[in-house]
């Protein structure tokens, strides 16, 4: 949850560098994580991991955060399992005590994507004069950006290579899966063929990749289209 604000373990800790070399081939344009601290550890080591952006600045928001869980933060899952029994009531749907309910938990993640959707068209149209265009066709850093799970998770038809933006955002599993159930029910995303809806209501591993391509076509914030890439990719775990 929000409350109980610890540090990575030394798991997590190799966790992290595993998804940050994983990831090391890929040019990200922007770094948003949640500001509790076993997330800004995590996007701090994958970024230390970073052929392309060591130094990209990490924005942190606490609309990312985990869901809030109340009474239940700091006990065992089972705790929160016995609550939701007591109360008639199954995980994840049941809400503990002062916690936050799943409808509360998705209008953040709409709001963060509502904002990741403007921040691009914004970056577009600054970037429409012919000097930023030149500059960013000609660019040749060290290498090109590639994206790791191309080979085993669905094609990205290349599109992947021209993105205006490629933004890396690092949070928590239940605020994850409220956020990709938004993108399903809501914005009808497109998914691997291979993707099964059981792995629509799972959490993530710790550390797993889920990848999404947003269009929006002429600047249109109000119909994104969006495809998944890759769900929970955990093949460098």
């Amino acid at each position: 949850g929000q409350g109980v604000d610890e540090p990575l373990s030394a798991t997590g800790f190799k966790q992290a560098d595993a998804a940050g070399l994983f990831l090391s081939n890929v040019k990200f344009t922007h770094v948003f994580s949640s500001d509790l601290l076993r997330a800004k550890q995590t996007a701090a080591t994958i970024l230390g991991k970073n052929k392309f952006c060591k130094d990209l600045e990490i924005k942190y928001d606490a609309r990312l955060r985990e869901r809030k869980y109340g009474v239940a933060e700091g006990r065992p899952l089972t705790d929160l399992k016995a609550m939701a029994k007591a109360a008639g009531e199954q995980c994840p749907s049941f809400t503990p005590s002062g916690g936050e309910t799943l409808d509360k938990v998705r209008e953040r993640a709409k709001d963060f994507f509502d904002f990741l959707c403007h921040l691009v068209v914004e970056l577009e149209q600054k970037e429409q004069d012919m000097h930023a265009a030149a500059s960013r066709s000609s660019e040749a850093p060290e290498g090109q950006s590639v994206f790791p799970w191309t080979n085993h998770c669905s094609e990205t038809d290349g599109a992947s290579q021209r993105l205006d933006a490629n933004i890396l955002v690092v949070s928590h599993g239940a605020y994850m899966r409220s956020w990709i159930g938004y993108f399903v029910s809501d914005l009808n995303c497109t998914l691997p063929t291979d993707v099964a809806k059981s792995q629509l209501s799972s959490v993530s591993p710790n550390t797993g990749v889920s990848h999404f391509l947003v269009k929006l076509e002429s600047g249109n914030l109000l119909k994104p289209e969006i495809t998944c890439v890759c769900l929970h990719q955990d093949s460098h775990l």
